[in-house]
């Protein structure tokens, strides 16, 4: 492991310890999470998005799965490790790790540990299915990932990703102020189109869903005198838009601050 990305590993592992953001960071994620987690829940943005992923998965009986930065388990963890052939989590937080480890405990073989993706020690492969559900963000060197995932999976396997888009530049525009005070700025890089390009080029895209493109006006509206049924009838009907037309459309892809991603490796 080089020199930059082992300190930058034990910044993220204690920072996941103890969550110890800075004041702008935690100002950030009060704006952040008061104007947008009431309307994901309100639109079903975080349902939609889980029942996708379920139904990417498949049957998973006879499938191998990485579940890739899991910390203490995600909403679908617990889901992939009792439903897969053999199921591994990893994460770099120790903490997150045992406290995973105790509610697996009683799961045949599922386990969890602490380990760095990109590492040479972590010898594991041929993985059917590796799930990164808010991850493959935190790697600053796309391709270095994409060659790792390559080397992880099986012939045929694939990955489900759900990350940040920096596409839209409103909001763009609105982290790269916040950037420098962020607390979490050495390992959060949001997609670019750049880099979707990249997973496009590495993989078989087989299905894209981008959420929060038109829908994120909403929180703007919400100060609009308008009734509040008026408000929310308006916000499902962009959230339906977004989520059909970023399946087709690059452009509104890109317009959304949040995508999943279904990729396939190429046989070769």
């Amino acid at each position: 492991m080089n020199r930059e990305r082992e300190e930058i590993n034990k910044r993220q592992r204690d920072f996941y310890q103890n969550f110890d953001k800075n004041l702008p960071s935690k100002v950030w994620s009060y704006f952040r999470n008061k104007a947008l987690n009431s309307l994901k829940k309100q639109i079903g943005v975080e349902k939609d998005i889980y029942n996708l992923h379920q139904s990417w998965f498949g049957d998973l009986s006879q499938k191998k799965v990485l579940d890739l930065g899991c910390y203490a388990g995600n909403v679908l963890s617990m889901d992939l490790a009792q439903h897969s052939k053999k199921y591994l989590g990893i994460d770099l937080s120790p903490k997150g790790i045992a406290i995973f480890n105790r509610r697996l405990e009683n799961v045949d073989g599922a386990s969890a540990e602490v380990m760095d993706f990109l590492s040479e020690e972590f010898k594991e492969k041929d993985f059917d299915l590796i799930y990164a559900y808010g991850v493959l963000h935190h790697f600053k060197d796309v391709d270095e990932l994409i060659s790792k995932l390559l080397e992880k999976l099986a012939p045929g396997g694939e990955i489900i990703s759900y990350d940040p888009l920096q596409t839209s530049k409103p909001i763009k525009f609105l982290r790269n102020i916040y950037r420098p005070f962020q607390s979490d700025r050495d390992w959060e890089w949001p997609f670019s189109k750049k880099t979707y390009y990249k997973f496009e080029k590495a993989f078989d895209v087989k299905e894209r869903r981008g959420v929060l493109g038109k829908a994120k006006w909403n929180a703007l509206i919400g100060v609009l005198p308008l009734s509040d049924e008026k408000k929310l009838k308006r916000a499902k009907t962009w959230h339906r838009e977004d989520w059909e037309s970023s399946l087709i459309s690059d452009e509104h892809m890109f317009s959304c601050m949040h995508l999943s991603m279904r990729m396939k490796k190429r046989q070769s």
